[in-house]
């Protein structure tokens, strides 16, 4: 009875603490999945520009963002200790260490064009999504820093604001789509340029609107006081526990742009369905991506508390919630499949049969990975949480790049299974990152 009183207390402070960041996070995404539609709509070229030029721009920002991450766990630490101080001086540094990263990349994705035909794209393909990386670079560091906020708050347990804001700028994202993208409401008809200009615009609102809620919210925090000056000791640490963070993403981020790499040298309708099988995925790993954020907080709350009894039944309650929702996942893409992905694409366009078809297909082997997708978040985030990143950063590196890459290539291509092969290699690469990480989570004691 004990052990039943302790799970419900755990699931519900979880699910309370959760399901605003997974609100957050399905809106975030959503403002993606709104340019993805909508660039279906326009034209198949331009759905599948956007879908290698947005994986391009994705990896190389949850490296970065990777400090913005760290601030959970050591602010949320901080808090238990009631050290205010420290909590103000990992933020402000994070901070800086995303505008650094930012703008180094900017030259960086000048040469998107040039990059992404390096990577074997079509030259159509290629010419597109670099216009698109040259304007979406300038919103890396709105991007970065709205993510240094949300992580703050998050560990402050500050969470329903981060949905209403990002609901706002949902709105925000398809209004300036509809409007640049055909040449509505009066405004030029710019196609893929005119989402990477709603792209930054989001970016920015978000980033303005969290920091404002964040000084109206806790003012004694006094986070934005002198801001310029710098704290090398506190930069240290968010970059010594934010690298490995940003590099572990960056590692299973990998994984998936390069599938839509790969898939880019099958052809442009097999990149156009995996783009969309890929969306409807993401959308629905927002769910794990929020409560993984929240077991982060409880874990890091323990942590800092130096509970490890507390610690493991957390973590236990964050396994059975996310594994529990991979059945509702895995019933509903086995369900309604072709209505799912027809969602995607434009009736007129000559293409759609071809999409549609395997799109549905990669859906519905997409089904295979959603337990250990969910499995391999749920370890990270508890691991995250009593500050373990240098290792499950290099069993990621493993998992995804050393055996998920290239058994999705062998797959796809010596044994040509093509578009169905490398899905069933990033099932490869995610079941082995889930018993691994998993492993070391399990298998040692943490305070």
């Amino acid at each position: 009875m004990a052990a039943i009183t302790s799970f419900r207390l755990h699931t519900s402070k979880l699910l309370k603490l959760g399901l605003p960041l997974v609100g957050a996070n399905v809106a975030g995404f959503s403002i993606h999945m709104t340019d993805t539609i909508m660039l279906g709509w326009y034209s198949v070229t331009s759905l599948a520009a956007s879908t290698v030029a947005t994986s391009l721009w994705f990896i190389l920002f949850i490296i970065g963002a990777g400090f913005g991450r760290a601030v959970t766990p050591m602010v949320a630490e901080a808090i238990e200790l009631g050290d205010e101080t420290r909590a103000r001086r990992v933020t402000r540094m994070a901070l800086w260490l995303s505008a650094i990263y930012a703008a180094l990349l900017i030259p960086v994705l000048m040469f998107g064009e040039q990059i992404l035909l390096l990577m074997g794209q079509e030259a159509v393909v290629a010419q597109q999504g670099g216009l698109y990386l040259q304007i979406a670079v300038l919103g890396m560091f709105p991007a970065m820093a709205a993510q240094v906020m949300r992580s703050y708050l998050g560990a402050l347990e500050l969470t329903a604001v981060q949905l209403w804001i990002t609901l706002a700028a949902l709105v925000a994202n398809a209004v300036v789509n509809y409007a640049l993208i055909f040449g509505n409401l009066g405004a030029p008809e710019l196609g893929i340029a005119g989402a990477a200009i709603a792209s930054i615009v989001v970016q920015l609102v978000q980033m303005i609107a969290l920091m404002i809620y964040v000084q109206l919210k806790k003012p004694e925090a006094e986070l934005f006081r002198r801001i310029w000056k710098s704290d090398n000791e506190a930069m240290r640490q968010v970059f010594r526990l934010g690298l490995p963070i940003g590099l572990t993403s960056f590692a299973e981020g990998g994984l998936f742009a390069g599938s839509s790499v790969m898939m880019g040298w099958i052809g442009e309708v097999e990149l156009a369905a995996h783009g969309i099988a890929l969306q409807l995925t993401a959308f629905m790993f927002m769910f794990h991506v929020g409560m993984a954020e929240a077991a982060t907080i409880r874990s890091s709350r323990h942590y800092g508390a130096r509970n490890e009894g507390e610690l493991r039944r957390g973590a236990k309650t964050a396994y059975a919630v996310s594994l529990s929702f991979g059945v509702l996942v895995v019933a509903v893409f086995l369900a309604v499949p072709a209505t799912l992905v027809g969602w995607f694409i434009d009736p007129t366009d000559p293409a759609r049969d071809a999409v549609l078809a395997l799109g549905v297909v990669l859906l519905m082997l997409s089904a295979l990975f959603q337990f250990v997708d969910a499995a391999q978040i749920v370890a990270l985030s508890v691991l995250r949480g009593v500050q373990d990143t240098r290792v499950p950063m290099w069993l990621a590196c493993l998992s995804y790049w050393v055996i998920g890459i290239p058994a999705s290539y062998v797959m796809a291509f010596p044994l040509g299974w093509g578009a169905q092969g490398l899905w069933l290699g990033l099932t490869v690469g995610l079941g082995v990152a889930a018993v691994l990480l998993s492993a070391r989570f399990w298998g040692r004691d943490h305070v």
